[in-house]
């Protein structure tokens, strides 16, 4: 166990997985579709699993469901017509978080999702103001020199297999957790990344919610 995973505040943060899949309206921002998420301790080196959650997402009329999001997705406007409103999906997995405890959210190009709690923030508050650790910046630094940093070059370096239904969001939540797993084991031997507080320096982002407000340039 080297010095990452003996910090007492990186034991100490519960680590949650988070994907969605999301259709794109001309004009507006993604829509959720679906959503997963897989919360992680890591106690003594050891990874425990202590929450998941997945749902559909019914999404708003002006984003109807594309042939082109069913192709990569295999979700259907049918499928999707009696899912649960982002109300009661992101509004369930937003009660799932315990008030006082520490987390931070995980995620495969972090922008995406953080863009994405922060449009449907009024549904999840309290998930919306999690920060975020984004496994690219970190895969960069840990593996210098890779042709690309995509989800499927990463598992493909790490050895970690395909999923069967990529790009729906609990294989896609599943095979990152692996890769972030794979991820710290490997920073444990980085002596730049010896606490939780150099990693967050390394591959943290804060989450909208939490970036300050810009005075506006002519108040008075």
């Amino acid at each position: 166990m080297g010095g990452l995973t003996a910090d007492p505040a990186f034991r100490a943060t519960t680590y949650v997985v988070i994907d969605f899949e999301t259709t794109t309206p001309t004009g507006y921002p993604a829509q959720p579709i679906e959503v997963a998420a897989l919360a992680l301790r890591c106690e003594d080196g050891v990874w425990k699993e202590t929450g998941r959650s997945t749902s559909l997402i019914r999404p708003p009329a002006f984003a109807p469901v594309t042939p082109a999001d069913t192709a990569q997705t295999g979700l259907t406007a049918a499928q999707l017509q009696q899912a649960p409103t982002p109300t009661d999906a992101l509004g369930a997995l937003d009660r799932r978080l315990i008030a006082g405890s520490p987390y931070l959210l995980v995620a495969q190009h972090a922008a995406t999702e953080a863009g994405i709690i922060h449009n449907q923030a009024e549904h999840c508050p309290r998930l919306a103001r999690i920060d975020f650790l984004d496994t690219i910046p970190l895969a960069k630094h840990l593996i210098p020199g890779l042709p690309n940093y995509k989800l499927d070059t990463l598992l493909a370096h790490f050895g970690i297999p395909q999923p069967r239904d990529r790009h729906r969001a609990y294989a896609d939540v599943d095979v990152t957790a692996q890769l972030f797993q794979r991820l710290v084991r490997a920073a444990d031997d980085d002596w730049q990344l010896g606490d939780l507080a150099a990693l967050v320096r390394t591959a943290g982002r804060t989450a909208k919610a939490n970036q300050p407000l810009q005075a506006g340039l002519f108040d008075v």
